[in-house]
Parts: C-alpha cells; structure tokens; sequence
C-alpha cells in the first residue's frame, strides 16, 4: 500500500504513536454464488492515536460498510479490525458515533439527547452531566441546553449530534458524512468547529467524506479507495500546518492535494 507526500520537507521522523485502530486483510462479501458482491477486498489500514484519518472514494466502494464494520454494527467475512488490540466482534462502548443525520429524539431537550450514551451505558449520572454541559459549550450551543431538536436549525443538531458522540470519551470517533446534508457556509464552519473540538480532544477519528476539500481540509491522511470492490488505493498524507483556517483551500499546496485525489478518483469538474 503505497503512501504519497507531496512536498514534503526533509525532517526527522517523529515519535511513533500508538496504533488506536488496526485492520488486517479485511473482506467483506455479501450473497453468494452469482449474486455475490464483494464489498471490501483485503483492506489494511493501521490509524494511530489522536490521528485524523479521511476516507473519500467513489460510490459504492465500501466507505460506509468499513465504517459500520468499526462500530460492530457489521462483521467482516474475513480479518479482522481492532480497537486498541482488542477485536470489534460488536458495538461497543467506547465508540462514538456520528452520521449524516443527527438522529436526534425529538421528545428529548438538547441536554438530554447529548446524555443519552450516559444513561445507556449506566454511567454515573452526575460526571456525565458534567461532561455533556461542558460539551453543549464546546460545540457553541451555550444557552440552548433546554431547547428541543424542532427549535434548531440543521447545523445546531449536528452539532448536539457531535457532543453525543464525545460526551462517553470513545477512544475512537466514526464519522459518516456528517456534513453533507448542509448547506455550504454551515458546511465550512462545522469543518472549523470539528477541528478546534478534535484539538482541544485528540482521538482517532475516521471521517467518511464525498469531498475532496473537506477530506484535505480535515485529516492527517486521506485514504482513496477503488471502485468496488474497495481496496485502499493510496494513502495522501497532508502536509498542512493547524490549526487550519479556509484561506488554506486557496493554497498551492492544498491544490495539489486536490488534483491528485482527483486523478486518483478520475473525477472532472471542480473539487467538492
């Protein structure tokens, strides 16, 4: 599996970290015989601690059944994926979830839905409250605490969704186009938003993404997949300074970066 750096300067290696996410020759098949679709084939992927790691390829190619292989939600056909050495065999509770929808329970305030793995998982009430009203801060939704899903705008939800998926501190969080259902300047500021959270709280994070920019904008790495059945064609790593702000898109650099995702992805047009 090949890994590209563009420009790169020469510099010692720093440190290893620790691997938070290890995948070993993955596949995953669905049917049989004349109806099989092999959805992964062989994927290996190591993603270290504190490591943001983004995942862009065409439709179909497995994005999505990686990611619900990740959460347990789905078991591979053969290898195997693990959280910190040990296997994911199936959901567990140090994994943090958030996908294109917020999937927010309208009956529930913001306080309440940004609690809910606390009271899932039992945890105590008190230290969890704590960590959620410190969250709904983080996420800039001071003063909406007691407010329901039906009072805020497609952005905001997001943002409850985001502090949800922190407020049980995973060690790892899985992203699922978080972001696509918004309209282009919210878009951008959750981009932001998402990065000053993910510096302030380092974890792994796997960030499933349709776009190039967000992709370059958000990662450490960006990994292009291949059509189905999905492969890791190449790892991009970015070579960006953070904090990131947008000006950055109009880089040369990062222009770079984007004409070689492009290339990879044989896509036309502008970048997403």
């Amino acid at each position: 599996m090949a890994t590209a750096v563009l420009n790169a300067p020469a510099t010692e290696n720093p440190p290893a970290r620790a691997e938070a996410i290890g995948i070993r020759d993955l596949t995953r098949r669905f049917g049989t015989g004349a109806d099989e679709v092999v959805a992964l084939d062989q994927v290996n992927l190591s993603v270290a601690e504190s490591e943001f790691i983004a995942i862009v390829g065409p439709s179909g190619c497995g994005k999505t059944t990686l990611l619900k292989i990740l959460a347990g939600l789905d078991q591979p056909t053969s290898g195997e994926a693990r959280l910190r050495g040990t296997k994911i065999t199936g959901p567990r509770k140090d994994i943090g979830i958030v996908f294109q929808s917020p999937v927010l329970f309208p009956w529930r305030t913001v306080l309440d839905n940004v609690m809910l793995p606390v009271d899932v998982q039992k945890l105590n009430r008190s230290e969890g409250r704590a960590r959620a009203e410190g969250l709904i801060e983080m996420v800039g939704l001071s003063g909406f605490a007691n407010r329901y899903p039906s009072e805020l705008s497609g952005g905001m939800q997001q943002r409850v969704g985001l502090a949800r998926a922190l407020v049980h501190e995973p060690a790892m969080l899985l992203m699922d186009e978080p972001f696509g259902a918004l309209d282009a300047l919210t878009r951008e500021n959750m981009n932001l938003e998402l990065q000053r959270i993910w510096m302030e709280r380092p974890r792994a994070v796997v960030f499933i993404t349709h776009s190039i920019s967000e992709a370059i904008f958000l990662a450490d790495r960006v990994l292009v997949m291949t059509p189905r059945p999905g492969r890791v064609r190449i790892e991009l790593e970015i070579d960006l300074p953070r904090p990131r702000d947008l000006s950055v898109m109009s880089s040369p650099k990062f222009g770079e970066y984007a004409a070689e995702i492009r290339s990879l992805l044989n896509a036309k047009g502008s970048v997403g």
